[in-house]
């Protein structure tokens, strides 16, 4: 409820705290994702005719020397790089030919050259790819400065508390006792605990442990790990802002007291920022595929006020909070144009491979029934995700007692 009493009493607060902070990190966003697309296009001889922060009525605008009308749009919900010879930002399809006026002209052999539909298979595919390419490499950049100079959060993987009754206490773990590993994955930090026991609720791990000597002055019986099975509980939790999320408890505390930044060389944090990229990758799409099977409700599938409300929510604990939000984020922004969705990155890579195995383009009939699939699968999506914060920020409910 915080976000909508915040609203309802102070709109201009709401929109300071809130709405600038989003529309920030998403124009600076959008912008690196599609600046990914236009340099690589560019490298590759394709003329560049808009590049857009946002859709709708332009802001703002400027054409450079090569051309292209760099521009700011009403909607900050996206961009769009629009390359020379498309018929739409999409890039769905080539367009006829050249509008002059009233009149369309065929393009010109000089005309073909710079267009995108007759460049070669591994140039289209390069331009698509370079998007969410540049989000991770973004990620990776930003999350290794922060190790290097901020340093990474670190707690020694041990049991500070052990909660009764729960899994863990039930399985033989005590108190001081060390996690090794979960199902094979070595575990170095207890913060490497959360996301594995999120993706394995109420499924049995294999958990390496070794028992305390006696204190964490004393150390541990490192010579004889004890292999245990432990399957996490489901609890649904409630954030603040009144958004619920599913996760998988073990009945562990963390020591807390041993909380510190460990700062990293240049070469180990750049293999750390890797190494955290791929565990966010992994965890997303785990925690998609157990949404599509029906493992995990659709309820945490967000959209645009819950990014809001957590980007104000970071904003507000400082600039290295939100650094790191808008490096997370990034991340997320790559994977999901990267999945094999028609009019996402990944459905036109999808498309391009088709292509290649095939030796030829796909029908333009079947291109246009598949962008039409995806268009309505992804309005599906936006619908429902926005569906789900309306309801969990009880807007649903007031707008009810409104005309109840």
């Amino acid at each position: 409820m915080e976000m909508l009493n915040k609203l309802l009493a102070t709109p201009f607060e709401f929109v300071r705290d809130y709405g600038g902070p989003f529309i920030l990190v998403l124009a600076v966003l959008v912008f690196i994702h599609e600046w990914g697309h236009y340099i690589i296009a560019r490298i590759c001889g394709v003329k560049i005719e808009k590049f857009s922060i946002g859709f709708g009525p332009e802001i703002w605008g400027r054409n450079d020397k090569h051309g292209t009308r760099w521009k700011i749009c009403a909607i900050p919900l996206g961009g769009y790089v629009q390359m020379f010879g498309d018929s739409d930002p999409s890039s769905a399809a080539p367009a006829e030919g050249v509008t002059e006026g009233e009149q369309v002209r065929s393009f010109s052999d000089e005309e073909k050259k710079v267009a995108f539909f007759t460049q070669p298979l591994y140039k289209r595919a390069a331009i698509f790819f370079a998007g969410p390419a540049i989000n991770y490499i973004f990620a990776i950049v930003v999350l290794s400065a922060l190790f290097m100079f901020q340093g990474q959060p670190y707690m020694p993987p041990v049991a500070a508390k052990v909660v009764e009754p729960s899994a863990a206490f039930d399985a033989g773990i005590r108190p001081d006792d060390k996690i090794v590993s979960v199902n094979g994955e070595p575990i170095s930090r207890f913060q490497d605990l959360r996301p594995i026991t999120d993706m394995n609720i109420e499924k049995p791990m294999q958990v390496v442990i070794v028992h305390s000597l006696g204190g964490k002055d004393k150390g541990w019986d490192e010579a004889n790990p004890v292999t245990l099975t432990i399957t996490p509980r489901r609890v649904v939790k409630e954030d603040r802002f009144g958004f619920r999320h599913e996760v998988g408890l073990m009945g562990i505390i963390s020591p807390e007291s041993a909380f510190e930044m460990q700062k990293h060389g240049f070469f180990s944090a750049i293999g750390a920022s890797i190494g955290e990229t791929l565990r966010i990758t992994t965890m997303t799409l785990k925690g998609l595929g157990q949404m599509i099977i029906g493992t995990r409700s659709t309820d945490e599938l967000g959209g645009v006020l819950r990014i809001g409300a957590y980007a104000g929510d970071f904003a507000s604990q400082g600039i290295i909070a939100f650094i790191t939000f808008a490096a997370l984020l990034s991340i997320n922004l790559g994977l999901i144009n990267l999945l094999p969705i028609p009019l996402l990155d990944g459905g036109h890579l999808a498309m391009y491979a088709m292509e290649k195995l095939r030796g030829k383009p796909l029908s333009t009939q079947v291109q246009e029934y598949a962008l039409r699939v995806g268009l309505v699968f992804l309005l599906g999506i936006m619908f429902l995700a926005t569906w789900n914060d309306l309801v969990q920020l009880k807007v649903v409910d007031y707008v009810v007692k409104l005309i109840s």
